[in-house]
């Protein structure tokens, strides 16, 4: 069976972010591990155009982009590195009357190490740690996972976390990974945090991984417009968005204990674990009081006062 690029690439971020060894994830995707690395090892060399078919070809490419033009490309990019790749492109048309392609600048600049964008920033795990965030909704996490529907698939749900507090703003369960999957996830969240409608000095910055619905030019232009900040965890480093990873970890935790034959059915156990997550479960990180309580500022964290809640508190 052949996957086109955007089921190759939609496959490989399952794989990335599964709670289960790659073997099993493939088992239950039925994809074979040959085919798997296969995939990954051109995704990482060329990235996700990489991923698409390739059909026989000569090894000499009648439109290759001379080498004094891929110098003059390199040498803008250093010149102008808050521009993105799209927007590299329209300018060395402009200067130079060459045509080149927003994908072509992107391979250029990344055969050069150089991929750069206004959109966001990457965030190592030693700033995250230095950085700390000090209240709620100035940084919000944002990831995908995956769940499955016994006879409709496989679902993804896309999750707004407040970094400072832990609690969770807003979700959706989506039946794509897309970039407007994310938008409707953080339209949700403005609206439930209220500051969509709030003047408000700062918006929340956006901290997610490097997934392909993540770095899409719609997601850039649609936090432009909200002036939103957008940061990115380093790659292949999970820990920066730890405690969405670690939401996720609890959810399935939970939720995967039973078998779901209808959406509805899980999105009806996603809300209710997200209410008791939010509301009932004590954190020992938030010095034992829960995500609401921190959120809407109902209580200082404090070792002391938070002990009897721990003890009490009871599974779910």
């Amino acid at each position: 069976m052949r996957y086109p690029a955007s089921e190759k690439l939609e496959i490989i971020r399952l794989v990335e972010q599964s709670h289960l060894p790659t073997k099993r994830t493939l088992d239950k995707l039925g994809i074979p591990k040959t085919t798997f690395y296969r995939w990954y090892d051109r995704y990482l060399t060329g990235g996700p155009e990489a991923l698409e078919d390739r059909s026989p070809r000569p090894s000499r490419v009648w439109n290759r982009i001379p080498e004094p033009v891929r110098e003059k490309i390199k040498d803008l990019a250093l010149k102008e590195s808050e521009l993105s790749p799209r927007e590299l492109a329209v300018r060395f048309i402009d200067t130079e009357r060459y045509f080149v392609s927003e994908a072509s600048v992107y391979r250029i600049l990344k055969s050069y190490d150089l991929i750069t964008s206004p959109a966001y920033v990457v965030l190592s795990a030693a700033d995250e740690f230095r950085d700390k965030t000090t209240r709620p909704n100035q940084l919000w996490q944002t990831d995908f996972t995956y769940l499955k529907v016994i006879g409709w698939g496989w679902f993804y749900l896309s999750t707004i976390l407040d970094d400072y507090s832990r609690y969770i703003i807003a979700w959706k369960l989506c039946a794509t990974m897309k970039a407007g999957d994310v938008t409707d996830t953080l339209d949700l969240a403005l609206q439930a945090s209220g500051c969509d409608q709030a003047t408000v000095l700062h918006k929340p910055r956006l901290l997610s991984d490097n997934g392909a619905s993540y770095i899409s030019g719609e997601l850039a232009d649609w936090l432009e417009d909200r002036q939103m900040d957008h940061v990115r965890g380093a790659p292949y480093h999970p820990q920066t968005q730890g405690k969405i990873e670690r939401w996720h970890q609890t959810l399935k935790n939970r939720i995967l204990l039973e078998n779901y034959y209808l959406p509805g059915d899980l999105r009806q156990q996603i809300d209710a674990f997200v209410e008791h997550y939010n509301h009932c479960r004590y954190h020992e990180s938030l010095q034992n009081l829960t995500p609401a309580d921190v959120y809407f500022g109902r209580g200082e964290p404090d070792a002391g006062i938070g002990v009897h809640r721990f003890v009490a508190t009871t599974l779910w």
